[in-house]
C-alpha cells in the first residue's frame, strides 16, 4: 500500500558497512582497555599470570631440558651410541639455554643454540667404522618460532598509595626453538 512505501522510502538507510565497523570497534575496545589497565606493583605479575593462562603457548622445552654442555660441535659424540633426544641426534644438534628479561612476562623461558656451523654427516666406508665429520657444504639453520610475552612498562600515572604503576603490553619474541641442517645459501 501506499502508506508502507512511504515509510520505507522514509527510513533512512544504514550503509552495509557502518554494522561492520561497529563490531570491529566493540571487539578493540576491551583490548585496548585490557593493554592500558595500570597495576600496582605487587599485582603486575599476578595480572600477567592470568592473562598468560588465557593465552595458549606452544610447547616448551622443560627448564629441566637446559644443558650444562659447551657450546661446540660434538662431532666426537656421533662415534658413540645416539641419545634418544632430538637436539643430540640430529645432524645440526642445539642445547637449551635460558633467556631472562626482568620486564618480560614470563620473565624467563628456554631457547634453543646450535651447536654446529656446519652439519653433521656420517660417511660409510667399507672398511672400518664410519667417519663422522662436520660439513661446510651445509649450515646448521637454527628455527624460530613467534612467541608472546608480556611486557612491562611503567605507566604515567601512580597508585593512591603513591606507588609506581605498570601496564602490561604484547610483545612478540621470536624465540630459536631447535636448529636444522639446511644447503648453503648462494643467494647475494
Amino acid at each position: 500500500t501506499m502508506a508502507s512505501i512511504s515509510k520505507r522510502s522514509i527510513s533512512p538507510r544504514v550503509p552495509s558497512s557502518h554494522p561492520q565497523i561497529l563490531i570491529f570497534g566493540l571487539v578493540l575496545v576491551p583490548v585496548w582497555t585490557y593493554s592500558s589497565r595500570c597495576y600496582d606493583e605487587d599485582k603486575v605479575s599476578e595480572a600477567a599470570d592470568k592473562r598468560l593462562r588465557t593465552h595458549r603457548q606452544h610447547g616448551s622445552p622443560s627448564p629441566a631440558a637446559v644443558s650444562d654442555s659447551p657450546a661446540e660441535c660434538p662431532v666426537k659424540l656421533y662415534e658413540r651410541l645416539s641419545s634418544k633426544s632430538l637436539e643430540e641426534r640430529s645432524l645440526s644438534p642445539w642445547r637449551y639455554v635460558h633467556v631472562s628479561n626482568k620486564d618480560y612476562f614470563p620473565s624467563t623461558y628456554v631457547q634453543a643454540d646450535c651447536l654446529c656451523s656446519g652439519c653433521i654427516l656420517v660417511q660409510d666406508r667399507n672398511q672400518g667404522s664410519p667417519v663422522v665429520v662436520e660439513s661446510h657444504d651445509y649450515n646448521s639453520v637454527p628455527i624460530e618460532q613467534t612467541r608472546m610475552f608480556l611486557k612491562r612498562e611503567l605507566c604515567s600515572s601512580v597508585g593512591e598509595d603513591g606507588r609506581k604503576q605498570y601496564r602490561l603490553v604484547p610483545v612478540y619474541v621470536k624465540v630459536v626453538v631447535g636448529c636444522t641442517c639446511a644447503r648453503v645459501n648462494t643467494a647475494p
